[in-house]
């Protein structure tokens, strides 16, 4: 067979009710975190089926699959986040999550469904491709916490390239989006935590508002990011949670303030960080209470290689044709994929799930999220045509 032909084959192969049902099977059974046996056993499950070998050495809760393991001259990873949210669904599917208080609110089934069709498809063909595919699933992207520790135990050791796709509904149903350069904002997740003393609200001066302390911090913060901070700079700094008191008439002893601050750039992040340290630690002082601090970046900004997002173009374009390529913008959400991008190269891109005649529009993270299933097979599509273009690496002569 040659190459050509088995590409045609590999594609013919790309199954959309198989990567249908797969999606529909995980999405009726979500689970959170790093607490997904029953999701790694439907991977697991289909990798057996397929004929793929796979370890779970790397990280926690984590498949790692391997195609033609025994070629080492290039290696194409290709990962899938696998958890849902902790969200009661609301979108009356069929195949609607049957566990009260959890819903894949974000596409991480489709994704997962969408790594399976892509493997199944590249397996069957394995002896045409002159390359290792590396099929990364992982857990709890949704806390960015999951890639980190599969990093530190190795999983990009032998990857030289990396790919992750993610269902896009401002995008039409079967568009494809890539944002080359910056992408992604690092995240930097803060709690703080005032401290001071309990008293009758009659009598104020008897104790140390920990309330209090909390608010002079938040207009603090406020005033630093309007005043101190270069207007022109890319950042987010949301103070999204202050909780403090029980009842009406107590003085509150504690209180807590959970902020979240984005950046592209983690100098300005530190500066950030430093100066919210420093204004908590004046409104405790001011009120003679305490603080305590917890943060620093748990992903990085994502930037997205501008050769390897090239040719992720090229070959969606050969799927789904130029007019349905997307310039994309950067973003100031997070993705802990980052992780991966600072051992290797490689592109996050987008995948469009957007139907209005299907009413797939809301935004992820939403109880009534929906996604066009039609897009899957584009997707999965895609990278077994980006497999083929740059089995032998990126800018060297392809089988097209």
């Amino acid at each position: 067979m040659t190459k050509k032909q088995a590409l045609k084959t590999a594609l013919l192969n790309v199954d959309q009710e198989y990567i249908v049902k797969i999606r529909r099977e995980i999405h009726e059974y979500p689970e959170l975190q790093f607490d997904l046996p029953r999701t790694i056993g439907v991977v697991k499950r289909e990798l057996d089926s397929i004929g793929i070998e796979y370890t779970e050495k790397f990280g926690i809760s984590s498949v790692v699959g391997t195609i033609n393991s025994e070629k080492s001259n290039f290696t194409i990873g290709i990962r899938a986040d696998m958890d849902g949210l902790p969200l009661t669904e609301k979108t009356g599917l069929p195949f609607a999550s049957k566990i009260e208080g959890r819903m894949h609110a974000c596409g991480h089934d489709a994704h997962t469904a969408m790594l399976l069709g892509t493997a199944k498809a590249l397996n069957s063909v394995k002896d045409s491709i002159d390359c290792r595919i590396k099929l990364i699933f992982q857990p709890y992207e949704e806390g960015v916490q999951g890639a980190k520790p599969m990093v530190e135990d190795g999983v990009m050791d032998d990857i030289d390239i990396i790919l992750a796709l993610h269902v896009e509904n401002w995008l039409d149903s079967g568009c494809i989006g890539v944002c080359s350069g910056e992408s992604l904002a690092a995240s930097n997740p803060i709690t703080v935590r005032f401290a001071g003393e309990s008293a009758h609200a009659t009598l104020p001066h008897s104790g140390k508002d920990a309330l209090a302390m909390a608010v002079e911090a938040y207009v603090g913060i406020q005033m630093m990011l309007t005043r101190e901070i270069d207007p022109f700079k890319r950042y987010v700094c949301s103070v999204s949670a202050l909780n403090a008191g029980k009842t009406h008439n107590v003085i509150a002893e504690s209180a807590e303030m959970k902020i979240t601050v984005r950046t592209y750039e983690v100098e300005l992040n530190d500066y950030i960080e430093t100066r919210i340290k420093e204004i908590c630690q004046h409104a405790a002082q001011n009120r003679k209470g305490t603080y305590s601090y917890e943060g620093g970046i748990s992903a990085y900004p994502v930037i997205n290689d501008p050769i390897i997002s090239q040719a992720v173009l090229d070959a969606a374009a050969k799927i789904v044709g130029q007019e349905k390529i997307v310039p994309m913008k950067p973003k100031m959400s997070s993705e802990d994929f980052s992780h991966y991008l600072r051992k290797k190269p490689g592109v996050f891109f987008r995948l469009g799930t957007r139907n209005e005649s299907k009413g797939c529009v809301t935004l992820p993270h939403n109880n009534d999220f929906l996604i066009d299933e039609d897009a899957f097979e584009y997707g999965s599509k895609t990278c077994v045509q980006f497999v083929f273009d740059n089995m032998y690496g990126i800018n060297k002569p392809s089988i097209s």
